[in-house]
């Protein structure tokens, strides 16, 4: 039943039906609100990141309220605006366990949509349709809302909401374990923007000393000298006779005996040993998490870690605007350089990123004809078989980095038994642990057919391999130190405890004997990875790779933390330089 002011009516009726009409409308306006902060309340935990929440649900109608003065229309655009973010969120930690990040908006690329559309092929309609049933409710509520809020009122309170969201971002600045909590949605993204702007205001997007005088010239030729203070470079012979180089990613691999009591089947340790009998220790920038910190790291040399709270988004980041890179150096040296990437590769800008730091081909889970990048090692080995065919080894020599994925957690569900290799017996741990070490002994037993496939199938032909465990698996955090409190366990993570960073690296050659191992040390940081290898394969080293090695061993193959990180930032400021870091 609906009050309507006719002609006929006195004037108290009508006093009284536009009494009513305004109650209906305010009770409408404020149940908007209400609505609002009902969400926000479904995705917010704790009295902290509620009342952020709130504040940046205020800021948030004050923003629109400058814009468009209605509070009805501005507060249904807002409580939309919640629920896409909150929805975005979830569907974010869902793949990759963590919430979403102010970053995620100031990094927006072609790669985020592709991918979203490749993991959701139906999202692009979906979104069509609700912005078709959006638009008339929207201009709906634009006639009905009576209301109008002074620009200077709303200025008032999105100043003074932004003066709170950040006094308490900084007060109380996010913990970088939080965004992992799937929690919070709102409030940590609010926080992460405060931590955002202040980074990108203070350092920039990679830590690096200022310009000095006379900055570095980039010769002609990609072997020139980047300056004075580097050595010369020394020409690579293209003609000559080189091994093929195959980079394996050994996902969430180390050697798990490192913690107390735990018991592992005969042979085990045997696979993290290189053909020299030795164990190598490399340390990862990650622990249980983000494997492309290593891709990072092994592709171009550098640290993820000289991103700061950015390092999350280092792909994202580096895409186009690194170009130095173990690829692009083998590509001097007359190789092709191959990828074979385990999931579609827009996520993180894997393509882009890679194919600027030197990846010629590219070749990601969709062209592998898959749609799960979790895939048996023995998988991605007849993958990386085929594509070593199809690039004519004969002709000129093969680099090749090979994703294997087997051994990626869960590790309470038992994957894949029908692999289970023949004669296994738990050993006696937890379910867990014994699974972790079944899969471990799946990737050896599937390495070493493969290795034997390489032989048999290019006796002519000689191979380096070098391969490297990408970081710990997370369980590795409730093993090293049972029973230890959280909090010093985050404590621990925090300082970069060397216990849950370190993996292992192994070097083997097929026909082929590594020509010079003097830097592979029995400890060193991933970052080193493409000076280890290029030695390893009798390739000069360009300039800065020459220099980084010296870095290398002043430092005892620690990079970033050297010197309190002071190496890295001069190494940093030589690339800028040199043109080989650019816009960053």
């Amino acid at each position: 039943m609906s009050v309507v002011a006719g002609p006929g009516m006195s004037e108290d009726a009508r006093a009284d039906a536009r009494s009513v009409r305004f109650f209906v409308q305010a009770g409408l306006v404020a149940a908007v609100h209400l609505v609002g902060l009902a969400v926000l309340l479904t995705a917010e935990y704790g009295p902290f990141a509620i009342t952020l929440a709130v504040l940046t649900w205020i800021f948030v109608n004050c923003f629109l309220l400058v814009v468009l003065q209605r509070p009805g229309v501005c507060a249904a655009i807002a409580v939309t605006l919640i629920v896409i973010l909150i929805a975005l969120s979830r569907f974010k930690f869902g793949i990759l366990q963590l919430t979403l990040t102010f970053l995620d908006f100031l990094i927006i690329d072609r790669d985020t949509f592709s991918f979203l559309l490749s993991v959701f092929p139906r999202l692009q309609m979906q979104l069509i349709l609700a912005a078709l049933i959006a638009a008339p409710v929207l201009w709906a509520l634009w006639r009905f809302d009576p209301f109008r809020v002074r620009r200077a009122f709303a200025l008032t309170g999105l100043a003074a909401s932004a003066v709170l969201i950040s006094a308490m971002s900084l007060a109380s600045p996010e913990q970088p374990w939080e965004p992992f909590q799937g929690v919070n949605h709102i409030s940590s993204l609010a926080r992460s923007g405060v931590v955002a702007v202040s980074r990108l205001a203070s350092t920039g997007w990679i830590e690096a000393n200022p310009p000095a005088d006379g900055a570095l010239r980039l010769a002609s030729d990609a072997h020139a000298a980047l300056s004075p203070v580097l050595p010369p470079a020394t020409a690579c012979d293209p003609g000559a006779k080189r091994p093929h180089i195959i980079l394996l990613l050994d996902e969430s691999s180390f050697d798990v005996t490192s913690a107390p009591g735990i018991k592992v089947p005969a042979g085990y340790a045997d696979h993290f040993k290189s053909a020299d009998g030795k164990r190598r220790t490399m340390m990862a920038e990650s622990t249980g998490g983000p494997t492309w910190y290593t891709e990072f790291n092994v592709l171009t040399g550098l640290s993820a870690r000289s991103f700061g709270d950015l390092k999350f988004y280092v792909t994202r980041i580096a895409a186009g605007r690194v170009t130095r890179g173990l690829p692009q150096s083998l590509q001097n040296c007359g190789y092709k350089t191959v990828s074979l990437y385990p999931t579609y590769g827009d996520f993180l800008s894997a393509r882009a990123f890679q194919k600027g730091t030197g990846i010629d081909r590219f070749i990601d889970m969709a062209e592998m004809g898959v749609n799960e990048d979790m895939q048996p090692d023995s998988f991605y080995y007849d993958q990386a078989l085929k594509a070593f065919a199809r690039e004519e080894p004969s002709r000129s020599p093969v680099f090749m980095f090979v994703y294997l994925t087997a051994n990626h957690f869960p590790w309470t569900d038992v994957y894949r038994p029908d692999l289970t290799p023949e004669g296994w017996m738990p050993p006696g741990n937890t379910a867990e642990i014994d699974e972790y070490i079944r899969r471990q002994t799946m990737t050896a037993n599937d390495y070493r057919e493969f290795t034997e496939r390489l032989k048999r199938d290019y006796p002519d032909e000689s191979f380096l391999i070098l391969r490297f465990g990408d970081h710990q698996p997370a369980i590795s955090q409730k093993l090293l130190e049972p029973g230890i409190d959280r909090k010093l366990l985050a404590k621990r993570l925090m300082a970069s405890d060397r216990r849950y960073y370190s993996t292992y690296y192994a070097i083997d050659g097929i026909n082929y004997q590594p020509r010079n191992l003097s830097s592979a040390l029995e400890t060193l940081d991933a970052a080193y990875i493409p000076v280890v290898l290029q030695e390893a394969a009798g390739i000069p080293l360009d300039p800065s790779f020459a220099e980084q090695k010296s870095i290398m061993l002043r430092c005892k193959g620690i990079f970033y933390a050297c010197k309190k990180g002071s190496e890295a930032r001069r190494f940093n400021r030589l690339l800028i330089d040199a043109g080989m870091i650019k816009g960053l």
